[in-house]
């Protein structure tokens, strides 16, 4: 975001090209490797260890996450009252298709694209399983190729789609980061809540590693039917705030700590 916050100065088709260029190039970079921090920070997913049991976790680098934030910028321009909706929509059909497309042949060929290529094992579901499991972190053109071009297809033949339930659903798309904060907060609550209940007690959710990695809880969690269950009614629970915090955005636009750009 604060790489964002320059980057919108530059002219359009160079926010096009900046991003470009990192989406498709920054799997070039998979085989350098630095043992500090800074590097993995942009580019390399890693554990430091901290002492004391800490660890710190690169999760999210920044070269490839740059590209696809600036990117969304350069494509928000296509929706100004001035772009003719059938233009876009075509638009949109190509550039998703030819992404999905682009995808399956480069996941294929299996030589470029992402840092964990695919294999073939004895079943055609595994195989399958396998081809659609590129890298998330960091990203790799794999990945942004297959997720970027399914929402490009989403994009083009959802737009006058109307009713309560777009309604409902437009609300967290016009306030995402402050859902993505609160969201995480209640999350973890409701795991503290549950460890207390199940006999594991709550202490043993202040996390020093993954939840999967700590002895003391193993046999800690829920089946995914009920996994599923927690997670509509958290995205249920925020639904008034963020419905509420919208609302206060619409009518104070004139506020400048509501709005990032």
């Amino acid at each position: 975001m604060i790489v964002l916050a320059g980057i919108i100065y530059l002219p359009r088709n160079y926010i096009l090209i900046f991003s470009c260029i990192l989406i498709f190039g920054h799997n070039l970079l998979d085989t350098v490797h630095y043992d500090n921090v800074f590097w993995s920070i942009l580019h390399e997913y890693r554990f430091f260890d901290l002492g004391s049991g800490y660890d710190f976790e690169t999760a999210y680098p920044l070269i490839p996450w740059i590209a696809v934030m600036s990117l969304g910028y350069y494509f928000g321009a296509f929706y100004r009252s001035s772009f003719d909706a059938n233009k876009r929509k075509k638009m949109f059909n190509i550039i998703g298709l030819s992404s999905v497309t682009l995808f399956v042949i480069l996941r294929f060929i299996n030589i470029y694209g992402d840092s964990t290529p695919w294999k073939s094992y004895d079943t055609i579901s595994k195989d399958l399983i396998s081809f659609l499991n590129p890298s998330k972190y960091p990203p790799s053109l794999m990945y942004l190729l297959i997720t970027l071009g399914g929402t490009f297809i989403f994009l083009a033949h959802t737009e006058k789609l109307k009713g309560k339930l777009v309604d409902f659903f437009k609300t967290f798309g016009r306030v995402p980061f402050f859902y993505y904060i609160l969201h995480i907060y209640i999350i973890h609550a409701f795991a503290l809540l549950f460890a207390e209940l199940s006999g594991f007690g709550w202490e043993k959710m202040i996390l020093k590693d993954w939840v999967t990695n700590v002895p003391a809880l193993k046999g800690y969690g829920l089946n995914l039917g009920f996994v599923y269950l927690i997670w509509i009614s958290i995205i249920l629970i925020l639904y008034p705030i963020c419905k509420t915090f919208d609302l206060y955005k619409q009518n104070n636009k004139d506020k400048w700590w509501l709005s990032y750009l």
